[in-house]
């Protein structure tokens, strides 16, 4: 089946995301000033953000290595009803191992980068994560944050290239932008990081190295979880805490970068102060969530810089506010925030952001 998009001006009365007005957005930022640049807003951190500690790296590393092995340890004891809340916690803390991971590949938790590499590559190998694709392709997301075509790790869907996919692609794209988000994460991991020829061969070692360490660990955990406690000790001890560690990754990457009101800009629009700054949402989670996951959601300065560690964030957010809050996104998690989500940012339209797959499909169709 073949669809035709039409060249039609956009009616924000007729499908398009209006601007947000629910509880859930605390703070919609205004506009920086055109003279505002990068430096200027870095310049207002204080300078012992960026200061790097032994310490406070190894005290984080220890909290979720412990936080962990205890929600597996609950997994172990709990009787079947009380399963799920074992598989949330066992996976938000593991959720704790990927973000000790994306510090080390931004180089800021540790002073070294080669305990940062070494730790890295430990915590994401735990997760069959290969550190080191992630790392390069992660960092290419900080260069381009929200441009539109470019931007690797959320990219909404375009018209134009939505409607030349297959049938079965456009069902699952529907599912994947829509109400199933929260395993998002999973296909873009092995989209993103298993290919090594999508490297540059002066990378492809290191991209080679992570993914030797993901198939010696998974090739020698999964016989001896099955031989041990065969499929249903691998859903129970591995598999579902990892969905829950992809809940949480599919969330984070989608709020923070995705809401009906924030732009992606083309090439000729974008600008790297405000996709640093104002295309980047600070989100409110319970706080178990944010202590297990070392702060990931304090997200506006780790994106104005990668040098921050993220036992620094929460001081870094503080200055931020108190000299730019105006410019500053806001959000509470809540099932009402991603239900708006879900069922708003599908289709992308660089004038009035987000129209649904329905009314797209409609608009397109008659």
């Amino acid at each position: 089946m073949t669809v035709t998009v039409k060249e039609k001006k956009p009616d924000i009365k007729e499908g398009y995301v209006p601007h947000p007005t629910k509880a859930c957005y605390k703070a919609v930022a205004e506009k920086l000033p055109e003279e505002v640049t990068l430096n200027q807003l870095m310049d207002t951190l204080p300078k012992q953000v960026f200061d790097k500690s032994n310490t406070k790296a190894i005290l984080a590393v220890l909290r979720t290595f412990i936080f962990t092995a205890l929600g597996l340890y609950l997994v172990h004891i709990s009787p079947w009803y009380l399963l799920p809340f074992a598989w949330i916690f066992a996976g938000t803390a593991g959720c704790g191992l990927f973000v000790l991971g994306h510090d080390c590949g931004h180089r800021s938790l540790f002073p070294s980068v080669f305990v940062n590499d070494l730790m890295g590559t430990f915590t994401l190998t735990l997760l069959c994560y290969p550190y080191h694709p992630w790392r390069i392709k992660h960092n290419f997301h900080h260069a381009n944050t929200n441009k539109l075509y470019v931007d690797n790790a959320w990219q909404p869907t375009i018209p134009e290239m939505f409607v030349k996919h297959p049938l079965i692609v456009r069902g699952i794209l529907r599912l994947i932008k829509g109400p199933f988000w929260f395993i998002g994460s999973i296909g873009h991991m092995f989209q993103e990081h298993f290919d090594v020829s999508a490297f540059d061969p002066k990378q492809q070692h290191q991209v080679k190295q992570s993914l030797y360490a993901v198939g010696i660990f998974a090739a020698t955990l999964f016989p001896l979880l099955f031989k041990f406690a065969g499929i249903a000790g691998i859903l129970k001890y591995y598999i579902l805490p990892w969905m829950v560690f992809h809940f949480w990754m599919s969330t984070f990457t989608l709020v923070h970068h995705t809401l009906p009101h924030i732009p992606f800009l083309d090439e000729k629009e974008w600008k790297l102060v405000d996709s640093r700054f104002t295309a980047t949402v600070h989100c409110n989670y319970p706080w178990w969530v944010e202590y297990l996951c070392h702060d990931i959601n304090v997200h506006i300065p780790h994106h104005l810089t990668t040098s921050i560690p993220s036992y620094n964030l929460r001081l870094a957010h503080e200055s931020l506010k108190q000299n730019w809050k105006k410019h500053m996104h806001e959000v509470d998690f809540s099932w009402e925030l991603m239900y708006d989500i879900a069922v708003s940012c599908h289709m992308y339209h660089n004038q009035n952001y987000y129209q649904t797959f329905a009314h797209f499909w409609k608009s397109a169709t008659d």
